[in-house]
């Protein structure tokens, strides 16, 4: 249920005649915004499917081609029926809630919503409209809502507009306290902007370009080090369409105000971008997820194979995993993104079958 503590441990995994269970990327040939959440023995995965959310259920994350799967929600409210963007099911208080971005059919639009099981497993019961998440007097855009517990409170971040875009459209991070899960108790406060130079890619590399400028802090998720020393937000910069999206970190000590946009450092360069060499572009809007025996952390992320969607392909972008270590400070250690022909071990706990 929300955030745990992260610990680097490693273990060694074998399919019980001594040989390593491994995998490879992608674990789906398409999915941008990949989320997956470990509970009570089980992954619950999502991913943007922009009609509708659809909540995949397995034992082993990297065997999603082979898992269960049901829609769990089919918009019919004209206002939010229109570009489903980022799903994410959390557990809270055991409730289910599933947190998205839609709009009317204009982008502009967009706004946060929620939607609520009581049943113990999602699967069953039936997901309904909680409501509008209402992040500002002005409903200024937001997206990619993500939720985290942190001293007995409930924090929100998400990417949303300062105000509305003319020829420029920023988005920004902001994070807020939550009276409960689809309520805000504080204002929003912005604690990240688009303002060094590897977050203001928007132009691909053969000049093809959005109508408008777009400089771009997305995808916010939290991420507590394994001494508790710090809370991370891990988040998306630069065009998702371009081969330069990539990861950047923000980070504040665990004793700080969170509310407080001085609490927060950003780190200069970004922590997971494309590697030409691997042929892995794009590499952006993750989230994190356990191992199943909770020693391993990874993560997933979305990335192309190519620095754009080739010609007639439609979305490209597919949801791919791999381990993260820490530092003894209490930074994350995210590596580069590994080519799709290297095996790579199963998280660790995986169950053989």
């Amino acid at each position: 249920m929300g955030i745990v503590l992260f610990s680097c441990l490693s273990c060694t995994k074998n399919n019980g005649d001594g040989a390593a269970a491994t995998f490879t990327n992608p674990l789906l040939p398409k999915g941008p915004d990949p989320w997956a959440l470990w509970h009570e023995g089980r992954y619950y995965y999502m991913h943007t499917m922009q009609d509708s959310l659809v909540l995949w259920v397995t034992d082993d994350v990297t065997e999603l081609k082979h898992a269960d799967r049901k829609t769990i929600w089919i918009p019919s409210d004209p206002s939010n029926s229109h570009n489903l963007w980022a799903p994410e099911i959390h557990n809270f208080g055991g409730k289910w809630y599933v947190y998205y971005a839609a709009d009317d059919g204009n982008t502009d639009n967009h706004q946060l919503y929620v939607l609520e099981n009581v049943n113990k497993n999602p699967f069953e019961g039936e997901f309904v409209m909680k409501g509008r998440i209402s992040t500002d007097k002005d409903n200024n855009w937001a997206i990619d809502g993500s939720l985290f517990e942190h001293n007995g409170e409930l924090y929100m971040v998400w990417s949303g507009w300062q105000k509305r875009r003319v020829d420029t459209e920023t988005q920004c991070i902001y994070i807020a306290r939550m009276a409960n899960p689809w309520t805000l108790a504080s204002e929003r406060i912005l604690i990240s902007k688009p303002d060094l130079e590897w977050e203001r890619h928007y132009i691909n590399e053969d000049g093809s370009q959005p109508p408008y400028i777009i400089y771009v802090n997305e995808g916010p998720q939290p991420l507590k080090s394994p001494n508790g020393k710090f809370i991370h937000i891990v988040y998306s910069a630069s065009g998702c369409w371009t081969p330069y999206y990539s990861l950047g970190l923000l980070t504040a000590r665990a004793d700080a105000d969170l509310l407080n946009p001085q609490s927060w450092a950003k780190a200069d360069k970004p922590i997971f971008r494309q590697s030409p060499e691997n042929g892995v572009y794009g590499t952006g809007h993750n989230s994190f997820f356990k191992s199943p025996d909770g020693t391993e952390d990874y993560i997933l992320y979305h990335a192309r194979d190519t620095k754009t969607d080739p010609p007639g392909m439609g979305d490209t972008r597919s949801p791919r995993a791999q381990k993260i270590e820490w530092n003894e400070e209490g930074y994350p250690i995210m590596g580069i993104p590994y080519p799709t022909s290297k095996p790579l071990p199963k998280p660790s706990g995986t169950k053989n079958k």
